[in-house]
């Protein structure tokens, strides 16, 4: 039987993909225990953590969801977008403003003169992750009322069912799985997330892992790793089993709200919102007025720019071979299935796990090469599924004529497949690099020494409490995380705006 050119390529990315893992297992078999009352702790806070954010997104994103896509607005192209805003700010963002914002000595304090209650803890890492998750939430229910057909619930109105009865016994019902597929995102993001927790001052696996690497403590570091991947691998579980309903689409249903029910609808969601998207585009504005331009040394922002775009240019040209293994066959749909693993694993997990291979490998650690890998290892998935999405819509009969007139399979590559992804491997390509710029925790672990990005300097600065230097870097990355989301909504997405 004849092997794909792309299988020796893809499946050497899928083992690569793998060698964190392995690395962890037996940095941890070191580890003097498995378990104690310690971890207890942390193993709560974690799960507390994540419940209240799953809790909080819900409450928050499914109301905005039945809004946006049902209820007529006035402008309600610019109230999706506003709804789905929060995204593009990373969570870090938001609490270091939150922290910077709140309690004594804060910024409302010295601006309006008065008391605000200190955000820390788990009430102040729930608050701040579930404004940067429930996002997530809204776009896989409004998804999934996007397909429902109208009828339905015409016929249970006729039928002499008020509207709050429709909605909870026909529509939720309905869109049980699109809440829970976003519910699942919601609760990988919470458990992969450093920086909200570590500001918060709330010790959950992510933090904690980080202390005991900084305390040179690799081995339960590892021990600490594993026990986080363990709950990350069963929500992965959780994810592949659930299967978004498909209804044949038909009517979509359109309600017109009274004065007094659009009035209700903003004094519910726009302190939200504000406090999402307002704050902290205020803190940065408030301290760029305050201290300048001068402050802020320009390099670092290139650091960002060129170690995000070698490893965009990296990882496409691995992804590439891995998506092109996936359409040949069951073995090449495994080996990608695989390369999954890395976006799965949390950033710190990872930067713990090449901090290892790198103190094997030492021409490796503390360079620019590792923390490629890192950020390779991380993205791929989002280049696979891009460049594979643009592969699968290509007309095979183009390959197999230009096969037919003497081409071989090298130049029928070049020559026609190429070029007929090309817009594919560009989308793959810029949403690694806008990852890229704003990861954090595995940037802290790996960055060679004296190598600062926008994401590290804004830690360092919080560490230092020299929070007016945020400004710049803060607003650079609010405006990059934009253009991400700009690219996801209207690309592929394009048609949930038509509604």
């Amino acid at each position: 039987m004849r092997i794909p050119p792309s299988y020796p390529m893809a499946l050497l990315a899928a083992l690569v993909t793998l060698t964190p893992i392995f690395v962890l297992i037996t940095l941890a078999s070191d580890a003097s225990s498995f378990f104690d009352s310690h971890n207890l702790t942390i193993l709560g806070n974690t799960l507390s953590l994540m419940g209240l954010t799953v809790l909080g997104s819900i409450l928050i994103g499914v109301p905005l969801a039945f809004i946006s896509a049902y209820v007529q607005l006035p402008f309600k192209k610019f109230w999706l977008v506003v709804f789905a805003a929060p995204l593009a700010i990373p969570s870090y963002i938001g609490a270091f403003t939150l922290y910077a914002a709140f309690g004594p000595g804060g910024e409302i304090h010295n601006i309006l003169g008065f008391e605000t209650p200190s955000m820390y803890g788990l009430t102040g890492a729930a608050i701040v992750m579930t404004l940067y998750t429930f996002p997530f939430v809204m776009m896989t229910t409004r998804s999934s009322l996007l397909s429902l057909d109208a009828s339905m619930v015409n016929a249970a109105r006729t039928l002499g069912m008020s509207m709050t009865q429709s909605v909870f016994e026909v529509i939720l019902p309905r869109v049980v799985n699109g809440i829970a597929a976003g519910s699942l995102l919601v609760a990988l993001y919470t458990l992969s997330d450093f920086g909200t927790p570590a500001m918060m001052r709330l010790d959950t696996f992510t933090r904690v892992i980080y202390v005991e690497y900084n305390a040179f403590e690799l081995s339960r570091a590892a021990m600490l790793s594993m026990q986080l991947m363990v709950i990350v691998g069963f929500l992965l579980m959780i994810e592949s089993q659930i299967k978004t309903a498909s209804e044949r689409q038909g009517r979509p249903l359109i309600l017109f709200p009274k004065k007094w029910q659009l009035g209700a609808m903003f004094a519910t969601f726009a302190p939200i919102l504000l406090l999402a998207i307002g704050l902290p585009l205020a803190v940065f504005t408030l301290w760029l007025v305050r201290d300048g331009f001068s402050s802020f040394d320009f390099s670092i922002a290139w650091h960002s720019t060129y170690a995000s775009a070698i490893a965009a240019i990296v990882t496409v040209i691995v992804a590439i071979p891995v998506a092109h293994a996936a359409l040949t066959g069951k073995a090449g749909k495994v080996m990608e299935r695989v390369t999954y693993f890395g976006f799965g694993i949390p950033g710190i997990v990872m930067g713990t796990a090449l901090v290892y291979g790198g103190l094997q490998l030492p021409f490796l650690y503390q360079t620019l090469g590792l923390l490629i890998i890192a950020y390779m290892l991380r993205f791929l998935p989002l280049a696979v599924g891009s460049v594979r999405t643009s592969t699968e819509h290509l007309d095979p009969s183009l390959v197999k004529s230009a096969r037919v007139l003497g081409a071989s399979p090298r130049e029928a590559f070049t020559r026609i497949t190429l070029p007929l992804t090309m817009r594919g491997i560009i989308a793959g390509a810029a949403l690694v690099f806008l990852e890229s710029m704003r990861e954090l925790e595995a940037t802290l672990l790996l960055g060679p020494t004296g190598f600062e990005t926008l994401s590290t300097y804004l830690w360092r600065v919080y560490e230092a409490g020299y929070f007016g230097r945020a400004a710049i870097p803060g607003l650079l990355l609010v405006v990059i995380s934009a253009a991400a989301l700009a690219i996801m909504m209207s690309g592929e997405k394009r048609n949930q705006f038509e509604h």
